[in-house]
């Protein structure tokens, strides 16, 4: 019987995975800066996530996390200069033993070398390093091979060409990895001309003007600001002249976002590939097919660009998926959800049990109608590089529930001007987002909030017991804990 007539068969898997493509400019999502109809076309046949979350927004991490379904402080990578392991169990290398043909192609960012290239592949093809926009250079395992064109496309020519050359009736599963749309932002021909009209600057553009009076030292600390943190390889072109001050930088916000949004046309553009292949081999209702992003991004909120902080344009990834033979079309799921429970989720859908080291909670039955697991009363974050010599973004952690956030800054090494090194005392976040969602009030030192702030501080603390992270030596113990997180688990 043909493959896409075999009744009861294990769904095949497609996991298209960008790289800080923020949610907000998404239109599923509601972006008011751009349309994503391709992506879009994934959320009406299948599911949207309301409320999905990375653990670590920085690309190498949260990469691990998806593929491992655990922390960065179990899978090893922390920060972008932390290499896999890539030994270890993943939802590919799962899916391999239970008799799945795997592929991946495009951007990993794990390392490269033995032990953290691709494992558990039948072929892999990926970007070296970031990977260049135009004639991208590929790692294989017969060694470098360059490929011309514009890598969006040639990512997804290789995803297809794989796809096309299977035979048989086994399930498959293949990861699109692009490198758009991350910074430099170099856009293709086809969508060079786009988004040339005013794009509309985001609510919180100016919030920094006013000094962040309650915000922590971090958020004066970073250098990540439109204004004054864009280099003429992200402008490509010179300022008119005589442009200054509020003038010039909103020049530099329109050319940020005219290339961002671009690479973001081509992306949707190669998702519409993929799901019209899918569609012509009669292979669409039995392939669970998902769109996402290893984190969010800042698309001038409060002025800036970039990511890291636990700030909600940042932190909030996009997700949406499809398997009509499971997933009922226009699902939209509300529920708190994070890069970490994607690998369980993914493997419960395909019917393989996950692997006990592995965190996090399947969402697929929230999706499916069935009977979830217990939803967690809150997400924890931990952002691990502390003032990094680009952006200067002061490590962190933190527990977000529905609707409040709380951020500890231990502020390793700070000083304030003129002190030395270590002087600066740690700082804590409290953001209400029911009354302030654009995080531009911390009341973290609110005399009417100091009930929330305890409690948020002891469940904080008991996650970190939960999942066998250790607190930073500057953290007080909450009031009522008498617990103390273990060491670290690291298999």
């Amino acid at each position: 019987m043909p493959q896409d007539q075999a009744p009861n068969r294990r769904p095949n898997v497609v996991v298209v995975l960008t790289d800080d493509h923020a949610a907000h400019a998404v239109g599923a999502y509601g972006s008011v800066v751009n349309e994503t109809p391709r992506i879009d076309e994934i959320a009406r046949a299948g599911a949207l996530l309301e409320s999905c979350f990375c653990t670590n927004s920085i690309c190498t991490p949260s990469r691990a996390s998806i593929l491992t379904g655990t922390y960065s402080h179990v899978n090893g990578v922390t920060t972008l200069s932390t290499p896999i392991d890539a030994s270890q169990p993943t939802f590919v290398s799962l899916l391999k033993e239970a008799g799945y043909r795997t592929a991946v192609f495009g951007k990993w960012h794990l390392g490269h070398g033995e032990g953290h290239d691709p494992q558990s592949f039948d072929r892999w093809e990926v970007l070296l390093d970031q990977g260049r926009y135009v004639d991208p250079e590929f790692r294989t395992p017969e060694g470098m091979v360059t490929r011309p064109g514009y890598a969006t496309d040639v990512i997804t020519d290789l995803a297809l060409e794989w796809l096309d050359g299977l035979g048989g009736d086994a399930p498959w599963c293949v990861l699109v990895h692009h490198k758009a749309p991350h910074r430099s932002w170099f856009p293709d021909a086809k969508h060079a001309d786009m988004y040339t009209d005013p794009i509309p600057v985001p609510a919180t553009f100016h919030d920094g003007d006013t000094g962040w009076e309650t915000r922590s030292l971090a958020a004066r600390h970073q250098a990540m600001t439109i204004a004054d943190h864009l280099y003429p390889v992200d402008l490509k072109q010179d300022p008119p002249e005589g442009l200054s001050g509020e003038e010039l930088t909103l020049w530099k916000y329109q050319r940020y976002m005219e290339d961002y949004l671009r690479c973001v046309a081509s992306v949707d553009d190669n998702v519409g590939r993929i799901t019209d292949r899918l569609r012509e081999r009669g292979l669409f209702d039995d392939t669970l097919l998902v769109y996402t992003s290893d984190q969010g991004f800042f698309l001038g909120d409060h002025g800036w660009y970039d990511k890291r902080f636990m700030y909600e344009e940042s932190l909030r990834m996009p997700f949406v998926l499809s398997y009509p033979r499971a997933v009922p079309p226009g699902t939209v799921h509300a529920g708190t959800v994070t890069n970490v429970d994607i690998a369980q989720t993914v493997l419960e859908a395909v019917g393989v049990a996950p692997h006990p080291r592995m965190h996090g909670r399947s969402f697929w039955a929230d999706l499916t109608g069935g009977d979830p697991e217990p939803e967690v009363d809150g997400m924890y974050y931990r952002y691990y590089e502390n003032d990094d010599p680009i952006h200067h973004a002061l490590a962190h952690y933190g527990f977000r529930t529905e609707r409040y956030k709380l951020i500890y800054f231990y502020n390793d090494g700070m000083g304030l001007p003129g002190t030395g090194p270590g002087t600066f005392p740690p700082e804590w976040e409290l953001y209400d987002l029911a009354e302030d969602p654009d995080e531009v009030r911390n009341v973290a030192d609110d005399p009417a909030y100091a009930d929330v702030r305890r409690d948020l501080e002891a469940r904080m603390w008991r996650r970190q017991h939960e999942l066998g992270d250790v607190p930073h030596p500057s953290q007080p113990v909450p009031a009522g804990i008498t617990e103390a997180p273990t060491e670290s688990r690291s298999s």
